[in-house]
C-alpha cells in the first residue's frame, strides 16, 4: 500500500498529458469533443498499464494497486478476468462490474513467488463486448540474503618467521535481500584480518574485499579460522586458515628423486632437477657428489649462492654400461650446514630391441599345382626397449605374405604374426625370403622359404563321412574316418573344418603330407566335444593332388546332457513307542566314511528319503536316527550309495 502514492501521481501525469493532447487538438482545429447524440463508446483503461514487482523473496507476499477506469462516453461491463503467469492473482475486483462514463475501481494485483527465478504473467479484462484489455504483468523471486566466502579457505606456505604474508577474502551477498554482516573473529596463532568495517550491509550481489594475514611466530604449521557473523542468523560462516611457519635458509630439491626407466645399454637419459632456497636468508651451495653407476650431473657450477626462493635448474643423466636395476645419490651440501640434501637415483639399463622369428623358417611340401598353402610366421621382441618394424618384403617365385602393414612397433615381449603363403606356379621346389626391416639391434630379419609344387593326381579322394554319436556334453567321444584313393594314388596335404559346429570337432591321427594308394586307405580320428545339448555338424575338407581336390565328408554328432542322479533311502520304522521323526545324515566316503552332517527329517510315518543334491563320481555313507521327546538316537546301520561318474 505504501505504493498508492505514487501510482496516484502517475495517473494524475497521465491525465494532464491527455488534457494537453486535447488542447493541441483544438489549436489545429480538430475537436476531440463528442456531442451527446454520438456519444464515444465505452473504453477500459489501466493504470498503471502494466504491473512490475521488481525483487519479492521467495515465500511472500507483494500486492500493488491498479486502477481500472471508463474514459468512453458510455457505461460499459467488465465481465471477466484472466490471470496467467506463475505467482500472480487479483483481488478487490469482483465482476462483473459496470463503470459509467469516468467511473473508475481500484483492485489489487498479488504477486507470491514459491521459487527463484524471473516471472512474467497476464492480466486479461474482458468487456460484455468481448473486447478485451491486457495488463502486463512481471517480477523476480528472490532467495534470502545469502553470504558467500571466495576463496572458502586460505593456505599461507612456507611464511618465514617474522614476515607476515597477505591474502585477500571477498564476501558477497548472493541472495536477494540485503544482510548485514555484524561480527567477524579470527583464531589461530598468527592469522589476523583488515579493511573490514563492521557493521556492514551487503545489498544483493554487492560484495566486499578485505585483507586476511598470517604472521608466524614460530616454525610449524598452524590452524585457524575467520567467523562471519550475520545480523539475525544463529550460525556463521566460517572460513578455514591453514598455513605454515619456515626458518630461514632451506633448500629443496624438486623432484625429491629421480628415476631412469628402461634406458638402452650404450646410450644415456636425462632429467631435469631443481633447487630452490625456499627460506628466508641466502644459502650457499658448496658441493655436490654423486654416487651409483652410470649416474652423473652436468651444468651445477659451484659454489652457487641462492636468494630466498631463488632456484637453479641442472640436468642428471643415467648411461647404464650393462642391462639391470641401478641405485644411486646426489648429494648436495650447503655452507654451514652439518647435513647434505640427498636426491635418491634410481635406473634400469636394458638390453636394445632384438627381433627373432619363429619359426626360423618356413617349407612348404607337395603344393598340388592350381592350390596354394598359408603358413603362420611370428616376430618377437626379446629386446628391452621398442622395436619399430618398417617394412616387410617378401622374395622367390611362388611366395607371398599378408597380414602386416608396416610401420608397426613392437614394445619388450611383444610380437607381431603374419602370414605366408605359397602357391607353385608350375611343378618343382622353389626358395624364397622375407626380410624384416627394424630400427632393432639387428636391424635385417631373414626368415628363409622352402617349398615344392607338384602337378595333380589323376585319381580321386574320397572321404568317408562321420557319426560320432550321442556324447554328453563337457566330454568327448572318437570316431574313425576312412582316406580312400580310385584310379592312382593321392597325396593329401592338409585338412580343414567349417559348418556349424567346427569348434566342436578336430581330426588327429594324420601326419601331412600323407599318401592315399588305390589299395591301402588311410584311416583319421574324429573327435567330438559337444558344448550343448542337440545335434552338431561339420565339414572336413582335405586339401590333396586328387582330381576332386579338395574332397570333403560330413562330420555330425549329438550333445546329450548329463544325468542327474538321486538316491533313494528306507528304512525300518522304530519299535520304540514316542517316535516323533527321523533325521537322515550323510558323509563322502574316502579310504572311509568321513564326518556326517544332516541333510533331511521326515516325519514319523514316513521311512523313506530321496537325496536328490549329489556330485556325480562320489562315494556317499548314509544312516539314520529317531527322535522322541527324550532326545535322538545312535546311527543305525551304515549304507554306501556309489554315484556314477560323468
Amino acid at each position: 500500500m505504501s505504493h498508492l502514492p505514487t501510482r496516484w501521481n502517475a495517473l494524475a501525469v497521465a491525465l494532464a498529458l491527455a488534457t494537453m493532447v486535447g488542447c493541441q487538438g483544438v489549436s489545429t482545429g480538430k475537436s476531440n469533443v463528442q456531442s451527446t447524440e454520438n456519444p464515444l463508446p465505452g473504453t477500459l483503461s489501466a493504470a498503471p498499464a502494466s504491473e512490475t514487482f521488481g525483487n519479492v523473496q521467495v515465500g511472500t507476499t507483494q500486492s500493488q494497486s491498479n486502477t481500472l477506469s471508463n474514459t468512453g462516453g458510455t457505461s460499459l461491463t467488465i465481465t471477466k478476468a484472466d490471470v496467467s503467469g506463475t505467482g500472480f492473482s487479483i483481488a478487490d475486483l469482483t465482476l462483473p462490474l459496470t463503470l459509467s462514463p469516468g467511473a473508475s475501481k481500484v483492485f489489487t494485483v498479488v504477486f507470491a513467488p514459491q521459487s527463484p527465478g524471473s516471472a512474467l504473467g497476464t492480466l486479461v479484462l474482458t468487456n460484455s463486448d468481448s473486447s478485451t484489455l491486457s495488463v502486463p504483468l512481471s517480477g523476480t523471486a528472490v532467495a534470502a540474503g545469502s553470504l558467500t566466502a571466495s576463496p572458502t579457505s586460505f593456505s599461507f606456505a612456507s611464511v618465514q618467521i617474522g614476515t607476515q604474508q597477505s591474502q585477500t577474502e571477498t564476501l558477497k551477498n548472493t541472495g536477494g535481500e540485503n544482510l548485514t554482516i555484524s561480527q567477524a573473529s579470527v583464531s589461530g596463532a598468527g592469522y589476523s584480518y583488515s579493511g573490514l568495517t563492521l557493521p556492514l550491509t551487503l545489498a544483493p550481489n554487492q560484495s566486499t574485499t578485505f585483507g586476511v594475514a598470517f604472521a608466524p611466530t614460530t616454525a610449524g604449521a598452524s590452524s585457524g579460522k575467520l567467523s562471519i557473523t550475520i545480523s539475525g542468523s544463529s550460525t556463521s560462516l566460517d572460513i578455514a586458515l591453514s598455513g605454515t611457519g619456515v626458518t630461514p635458509a632451506t633448500l629443496t630439491a624438486t623432484p625429491a628423486s629421480l628415476t631412469f626407466t628402461n634406458v638402452t645399454v650404450g646410450q644415456n637419459q636425462s632429467q631435469t632437477e631443481t633447487l630452490q632456497n625456499t627460506g628466508g636468508e641466502n644459502l650457499t651451495i658448496s658441493q655436490a657428489t654423486v654416487s651409483g653407476t652410470g649416474y652423473s650431473y652436468s651444468g651445477l657450477t659451484l659454489p652457487l649462492t641462492l636468494a630466498p626462493n631463488q632456484s637453479t635448474t641442472f640436468g642428471v643423466a643415467f648411461a647404464p654400461p650393462t642391462a639391470g636395476a641401478s641405485n644411486g645419490k646426489l648429494s648436495i651440501t650447503v655452507s654451514g650446514s652439518s647435513t647434505s640434501l640427498d636426491i635418491a637415483l634410481s635406473g634400469t639399463g636394458v638390453t636394445p630391441a632384438t627381433l627373432t622369428a619363429t619359426p626360423a623358417g618356413l617349407t612348404f611340401t607337395n603344393i598340388t599345382l592350381g592350390q596354394n598353402q598359408s603358413q603362420t610366421e611370428t616376430v618377437k621382441n626379446t629386446g628391452g626397449v621398442s622395436a619399430i618394424i618398417s617394412l616387410a618384403t617378401v622374395t622367390g617365385t611362388g611366395f607371398g605374405i599378408s597380414g602386416i602393414t608396416t610401420p608397426v612397433t613392437l614394445t619388450p615381449g611383444q610380437s607381431a604374426s603374419f602370414s605366408v603363403i605359397f602357391t607353385p606356379p608350375s611343378a618343382g621346389n622353389f626358395s624364397g625370403n622375407v626380410a624384416i626391416v627394424s630400427n632393432a639391434s639387428n636391424p635385417t630379419l631373414n626368415l628363409a622359404l622352402s617349398g615344392s609344387g607338384i602337378t595333380q593326381s589323376q585319381g580321386t579322394l574320397t572321404v568317408s563321412p562321420v557319426n560320432a554319436g550321442s556324447v554328453v556334453v563337457g566330454t568327448s567321444g572318437t570316431q574313425t574316418g576312412t582316406l580312400t584313393a580310385s584310379g592312382a594314388s593321392v597325396s593329401v596335404t592338409s585338412v580343414g573344418l567349417s559348418g556349424t559346429n567346427p569348434s566342436e570337432f578336430s581330426i588327429s591321427g594324420l601326419s601331412f603330407p600323407v599318401t592315399v594308394t588305390t589299395s591301402q586307405p588311410v584311416t583319421f580320428t574324429v573327435t567330438f566335444t559337444p558344448g550343448a545339448t542337440g545335434a552338431a555338424s561339420a565339414s572336413a575338407s582335405f586339401a590333396s593332388t586328387a582330381s576332386n581336390s579338395p574332397s570333403a565328408a560330413a562330420l555330425s554328432g549329438t550333445g546329450t546332457a548329463a544325468p542327474v542322479h538321486t538316491v533313494s533311502l528306507s528304512w525300518t520304522a522304530s519299535t520304540t513307542s514316542g517316535v516323533t521323526s527321523y533325521n537322515v545324515y550323510r558323509a563322502v566316503f574316502g579310504t572311509s566314511c568321513g564326518s556326517y552332517s544332516n541333510v533331511g527329517s521326515t516325519p514319523s510315518s514316513i521311512t523313506a528319503y530321496t537325496d536328490s543334491v549329489v556330485a556325480d563320481g562320489t562315494t556317499y555313507c548314509y544312516a539314520t536316527t529317531a527322535v522322541d521327546p527324550s532326545g535322538e538316537s545312535a546311527y543305525s546301520n551304515i549304507s554306501k550309495a556309489v554315484i556314477p561318474a560323468p
